[in-house]
């Protein structure tokens, strides 16, 4: 079974060194969590402000800037794509059957360095790779 494990905090808490501090602290942990075989991707998102939520309804697609706050609805899910552009992005969204009931919000995921790449095979110690 797979789990996201989505963390939830006060964006505002953070100041910049503290911010790359825990990307430090988490990378260690994302291949600690490799090297177990639990692993599966992590990466921080851009701050909410950034989001885009889409819902369809009777069959238009809408879109607004921001995230979606309304507490009745939580998250349920999600999907990873690569898409050339927000506009693209909102196109995907906009298909996926739970934006018919519910809402869709898109966030671009920020990358940081040092994180092990999907699917690689796990560095030991001296930089070799364990092969499956």
């Amino acid at each position: 079974m797979k789990y996201m494990l989505l963390i939830y905090g006060d964006e505002q808490a953070w100041d910049e060194e503290s911010r790359r501090a825990c990307y430090r602290e988490s990378t260690q942990l994302a291949h600690e969590l490799r090297g177990s075989g639990h692993y599966i991707a992590a990466n921080p998102l851009h701050l909410s402000h950034t989001a885009t939520c889409v819902t369809v309804r009777q069959g238009k697609r809408f879109w607004t800037d921001g995230p979606f706050a309304e507490t009745r609805e939580q998250l349920g899910g999600y999907f990873l794509v690569d898409a050339k552009d927000l506009d693209e992005a909102i196109e995907i969204a906009g298909r996926i059957p739970a934006a018919r009931l519910g809402t869709v919000e898109i966030r671009p995921v920020m990358e940081i360095e040092g994180l092990p790449e999907p699917g690689a095979a796990p560095v030991l110690e001296g930089g070799a790779r364990l092969h499956e």
